[in-house]
């Protein structure tokens, strides 16, 4: 009971400042969202085993360059393509390989594109081809994928008999993840009557890519961690684990929401 509670009161705490800092101005959510890139560098260079102080620098200069100046667009566009592409190499290193190769030159690669890029795109999500700022577009994005994982959670756990990827993740079945698609298809479909920046069909598509690649993005910090050999990625959050744990899922499907985002 008492860890529940202490899970229940973190996890409000967190969605409370999230979406306050989100709202209040832009500024407060890159302050917020950058404090966030911090310690999700600090936890997955410790599952890395990799100690650099230059990952926090690349961090802050992408931050700058690219988030809150948007100094080059062709520069901009050649840093998606890298990072759709790593993250394409990473989900066949999850399907293909039992253990995901991080040489040393491949824990920079992953940190700077599976992590710090991904950042930067889901920072660039509420800001519209005018630089107008949308906090309520990042928010919808947000809980598409809380009512994914909560429903994916919650089916799985109650009509879940099919294993999605045991080898990586025991407890998801195939069930569970059908159960989160449909909720988030459902709640797309709630938004687009309140959010009238897309049509239904719109966010409908955007449901079923945040679920995707959401719960792809979970099972790729689920194989890391298991190959690091620890159940959370850090300890920031009582009750939830450390901060990538909480954000897996969206900033991995948040580079996949940017790039359709530019072709509406």
């Amino acid at each position: 009971m008492k860890e529940t509670l202490t899970r229940a009161l973190s996890g409000a705490l967190y969605i409370i400042i999230l979406i306050t800092c989100v709202l209040v101005s832009k500024y407060s959510f890159w302050g917020l969202f950058l404090l966030f890139g911090f310690i999700c560098v600090h936890e997955l260079q410790k599952l890395l085993k990799l100690n650099s102080y230059l990952s926090y620098a690349l961090l802050l200069g992408f931050f700058a360059v690219f988030s809150v100046f948007t100094l080059n667009t062709y520069a901009l566009n050649t840093l998606l393509v890298l990072t759709l592409l790593v993250k394409i190499l990473l989900l066949r290193d999850l399907i293909i390989v039992r253990k995901i190769p991080l040489f040393h030159e491949k824990k920079y690669i992953v940190v700077i594109f599976y992590l710090i890029a991904s950042f930067i795109f889901l920072t660039l999500i509420p800001f519209d081809s005018n630089n107008e700022y949308q906090p309520e577009l990042l928010i919808a994005i947000f809980i598409l994928v809380w009512v994914n994982d909560t429903f994916a959670y919650l089916v799985g756990k109650n009509f879940g008999k099919r294993k999605l990827f045991e080898r990586v993740s025991p407890k998801k079945t195939i069930e569970g993840f059908l159960g989160g698609l449909f909720f988030s298809i459902v709640t797309g479909y709630v938004i687009s009557l309140y959010i009238t920046i897309f049509t239904y069909d719109q966010w409908i598509i955007l449901s079923i890519i945040v679920s995707i690649f959401g719960t792809y993005g979970d099972l790729i910090q689920s194989k890391l961690k298991r190959q690091a050999n620890v159940k959370d990625s850090g300890t920031i959050m009582p009750g939830h684990g450390g901060m990538l744990d909480r954000l897996d899922s969206v900033l991995f499907a948040g580079t996949f929401v940017y790039t359709y985002l530019l072709f509406i």
